[in-house]
């Protein structure tokens, strides 16, 4: 998670979001822009749990390239 946060969409950099231990990248999504999402999630963060509370299943998730997986400590 500390090298996920790096990636948190701004100033330029790119946005990604961990869900259940795989890392996505939502920098092109023009719902995440700015490396921010509707007003209440940041990338550079795990999404996992908040997906519970969403509008939307995690299919809308699985439409973003995987770029890599969370290390379990």
């Amino acid at each position: 998670m500390e090298e996920i946060r790096q990636y948190d969409g701004k100033e330029g950099r790119p946005a990604y979001i961990a869900y259940k231990g795989k890392v996505y990248d939502v920098t092109k999504s023009f719902l995440w822009p700015g490396g921010r999402h509707m007003a209440l999630h940041q990338a550079g963060e795990d999404l996992t749990e908040a997906l519970s509370e969403a509008p939307h299943g995690e299919e809308f998730i699985f439409r973003f390239p995987v770029v890599g997986y969370l290390k379990e400590d």
